[in-house]
């Protein structure tokens, strides 16, 4: 008769951590951390990846015709932007006849404020934005994580993540100034100093909804609206400054490389570009953030060969040959960034997979035609996450006969777990042809 079997393993919980000295250090996942009997419910628990999301917006667009291919399906011909991306062609998607709906807006750029939310004519009198994706998983999801998101741009232009109140979150656009945030550890002092100013701030909105709600007595029904809204914003904030001072003493992830030295030549976008792609991916791979937005691109003169006027003329090119071909230096110059980073992700294990198999990556932009500033027919890719890639999906017909971009907003929100049966402008729980692996 055999021995009955004994379990002498010991259970860690998921979120265990070290304690010594005042220091606290948070453990990596293991096995451990799986309980000796556990079912499969308990098992998947404890060992699945977490899932990440980053979406980036090229604000300029990409000239369609060197981007998507003319064959739908998976035996495509790749486009001249496309051939930068061939090492990951099992890895990523791309669409065509997609778009968000009623963007005629203040002006032919301000579709940009709405790529990630779809609300309707953005910029217009009356307009008030909605909350994007990104920042919906956030509230959906809660992750513990140092950074509940990230919003990071290449330059002065704003973020792309949205609150459900509709305020643009600040963006980040300086690499040094990031990795400090991401990975440098505050003296004792400071640490001391940054508890004291979260303490502050909630003592601060402490007061604030204590008055609020004094006068909200007082006021009529639109009144009241507002400052339900104010309020949503405080628990917002609140909520927030709980999470940071969780992790204002817990040391930052230790990374083998050196601290990045900013690009002081504006024009030198490539190179900035790739600067906030490594940390991207450190940032990932760290797991001080699964949500992620990026505002890509710029208006400058790029400094690469061959192009020699700037970057917003160039997109309003009115179909000039000469300037196209400058243009398409600088678009398949940011492809093969794009390529890089998919690199970078798949080039990181994670539990049976990658990082990239983990990660959502979206990019994309919210013109379709910059030169007639058309928010129709959007350059669109999505790479990793889960989904069977390698397609050239035909979401839609052409202009008005578009499928919902929104669509696909849901149908990554259900990839992450979270059920939604509508986003914005949706009108389908996914995009016809583009399926989960």
């Amino acid at each position: 008769m055999n021995a009955p079997h004994i379990a002498t393993k010991t259970r860690l919980d998921r979120r265990a951590f070290l304690r010594n000295t005042g220091l606290l250090l948070t453990l990596p996942w293991l096995e451990a951390m799986v309980p000796s009997f556990a079912n499969a419910a308990e098992t998947r628990a404890a060992t699945t990846q977490p899932r990440r999301f980053l979406a980036m917006n090229y604000s300029l667009g990409f000239h369609v015709p060197l981007l998507v291919p003319k064959e739908e399906g998976a035996d495509y011909v790749p486009s001249f932007y496309l051939e930068a991306l061939q090492a990951h062609r099992k890895d990523f998607t791309v669409f065509s006849g997609i778009s968000h709906d009623e963007q005629n807006g203040a002006d032919g750029h301000t579709s940009e404020l709405t790529w990630l939310t779809s609300a309707k004519h953005p910029g217009l009198p009356g307009f008030r934005n909605t909350i994007s994706l990104d920042q919906l998983l956030v509230q959906k999801l809660s992750p513990d994580t140092r950074f509940t998101s990230l919003a990071l741009s290449a330059g002065s232009n704003g973020s792309l993540s949205w609150t459900m109140n509709g305020v643009n979150l600040p963006a980040e656009s300086t690499p040094s100034r990031l990795f400090q945030l991401l990975f440098v550890n505050g003296s004792p002092t400071e640490v001391q100093r940054q508890l004291r100013d979260l303490q502050r701030g909630r003592s601060i909105l402490d007061t604030l909804n204590g008055e609020a709600k004094k006068m909200n007595a007082n006021l009529g029904p639109r009144d009241k609206e507002k400052v339900d809204q104010y309020f949503t914003s405080v628990r917002e904030l609140e909520a927030r400054l709980l999470s940071s001072s969780a992790w204002a003493t817990r040391p930052k992830p230790k990374v083998d490389v050196k601290p990045p030295t900013d690009i002081t030549d504006r024009n030198d976008i490539i190179a900035k570009t790739r600067l906030m792609h490594d940390l991207i991916a450190l940032t990932f791979q760290t797991d001080s953030t699964r949500f992620i937005t990026y505002s890509a691109g710029g208006g400058n003169s790029p400094k690469i060969e061959g192009v020699t006027h700037e970057w917003h003329n160039l997109s309003h090119h009115g179909q000039d040959e000469t300037k196209i071909e400058e243009l398409r230096l600088i678009e398949r110059a940011e492809f093969n960034e794009i390529g890089r980073l998919l690199g970078l992700l798949k080039g990181v294990k994670e539990g049976r997979g990658t990082l990239l198999d983990n990660t959502i990556v979206m990019a994309g932009s919210n013109l379709g035609n910059a030169s007639s500033h058309s928010s129709r027919d959007l350059p669109l890719i999505l790479a990793g996450g889960g989904f069977r890639h390698g397609k050239h999906v035909v979401a839609g017909g052409k202009g008005n006969d578009n499928a919902r971009f929104a669509n696909l907003f849901v149908q990554i929100a259900h990839r992450m777990d979270v059920g939604l049966e509508k986003f914005g402008s949706s009108n389908a729980r996914s995009i016809k042809g583009f399926e989960l692996a």
